[in-house]
């Protein structure tokens, strides 16, 4: 186990109809605080489906939740694309929310307010494991937080002909393609593209922002406006002339702070509102 002034980090193994899954738990030890004012935070890293590693929880937003405002945060190394493709992903992320519900004791966490979250393709999985979790209604997510997510496996207005920095149009489709495998080109189903969703209704209270020259900044706004058609609390900042992930590429960049202020205001204003009791 790793620790410092601020948190410690505990990577560990838990078991899978796959095998098993490896996940970094980070704990709070500076700003820790009692188990009812401790949101459990399932983390899920980006990367286009195809690439990313836990570690990078350490450049997210997340881990000032930990540093700062000591929730309890839970990524996990999900399977890749193209060697496992959909639903390998969230197969996995699914099974690490179960465990965080089934756990929460020894985490040290309030299960009623268990929360998702993640950038770009963890930010499609944060939809995605939303959708799913309301659909076996074995796990209640009190929040979800999916920045800039990667919903829609077809071109939107932002998508096509896109060539704005580190994420574009030509990678956007070859990730696709590698995710959705035999499904590529077929009808694909919500949880695997969450803008295929017709039904919004009782999904968890969300916030998210965006850059509005990157390729997912109208599937971003639509997701959040589908939510609010649904009666579901919904949120989104658009940042002028910002490009993909452009809060932990540049996070001195004046749009940056702003958006790391608002997205920490938001989450702290949901650490006070919104619960959702287990079953």
């Amino acid at each position: 186990m790793l620790t410092n002034k601020y948190y410690k980090i505990e990577e560990k193994k838990i078991p899978s109809q796959n095998g098993k899954i490896g996940i970094l738990i980070i704990k709070p030890t500076k700003n820790a605080k009692s188990k009812e004012e401790t949101p459990g935070i399932l983390w899920m890293h980006g990367g286009g489906y195809v690439a990313g590693m836990t570690k990078m929880i350490y450049f997210s937003r997340a881990i000032n939740l930990v540093k700062k405002y000591g929730a309890v945060v839970i990524t996990p190394e999900y399977r890749l694309a193209p060697k496992y493709p959909y639903p390998a992903a969230l197969e996995d992320c699914y099974t690490t929310l179960k465990y965080i519900k089934d756990n929460a004791e020894e985490l040290g966490i309030n299960d009623s307010q268990i929360m998702v979250g993640g950038e770009s393709a963890g930010g499609g999985l944060t939809a995605a494991l939303c959708m799913y979790a309301r659909d076996r209604g074995e796990v209640n997510i009190a929040f979800q937080m999916p920045l800039y997510p990667m919903l829609d496996c077809e071109d939107t207005e932002s998508s096509k002909n896109n060539k704005s920095p580190v994420w574009d149009t030509k990678r956007n489709h070859i990730a696709w393609k590698a995710y959705l495998g035999n499904l590529h080109g077929k009808e694909v189903p919500a949880y695997a593209s969450p803008s295929r969703q017709k039904d919004y209704s009782n999904l968890p209270p969300a916030y998210t922002f965006v850059g509005d020259i990157e390729p997912f900044c109208c599937e971003t706004l639509t997701y959040i406006e589908n939510l609010k058609k649904a009666g579901i609390e919904a949120k989104v900042d658009v940042y002028h002339d910002c490009y993909h992930a452009f809060d932990m590429l540049a996070p001195y960049k004046k749009e940056s702070k702003e958006a790391i202020k608002k997205f920490e205001e938001e989450y702290l204003y949901a650490t006070k509102n919104y619960f959702a009791k287990q079953k």
